[in-house]
């Protein structure tokens, strides 16, 4: 059974970081699309950045050169990286994996082709 489990949320000022994980369980993440998704309250889902099973990654545009996805093969560790972080940033960030092929840019736009869900972190970004 696949699992994904979070960690690493918290609450921060402005112009921090914080680095959010997602180890997995019963699966291999090199073969599978792998992104991260955020929810505001009163706001849709969005994509945030994401890993295609052929490696290519992306961002959307809000986070682009802020955050940075990566991750630990060997651990089966998804990461996310972000650093000067805004308040507009504040949101339940979700991890997320899916076996269907496609690009990284696709996956930004699919959060319905994922099929496998963490529990959801809160971030929040407040002074």
């Amino acid at each position: 059974q696949v699992q994904l489990v979070e960690s690493g949320g918290g609450s921060v000022q402005p112009g921090g970081s914080l680095r959010l994980s997602c180890a997995s369980f019963g699966y291999t993440y090199s073969t599978w699309c792998v992104a991260w998704f955020r929810q505001a309250p009163g706001k849709e889902r969005e994509g945030v950045a994401a890993i295609s099973s052929d490696g290519s990654i992306s961002y959307a545009d809000s986070v682009k050169g802020r955050f940075t996805i990566s991750q630990d093969n060997g651990k089966n560790t998804l990461y996310l990286q972000m650093n000067s972080l805004k308040p507009e940033d504040t949101a339940v960030y979700y991890c997320a994996a899916s076996y269907w092929v496609m690009t990284a840019i696709q996956a930004l736009g699919s959060s319905n082709d994922f099929g496998y869900w963490g529990q959801g972190t809160q971030v929040t970004v407040s002074s």
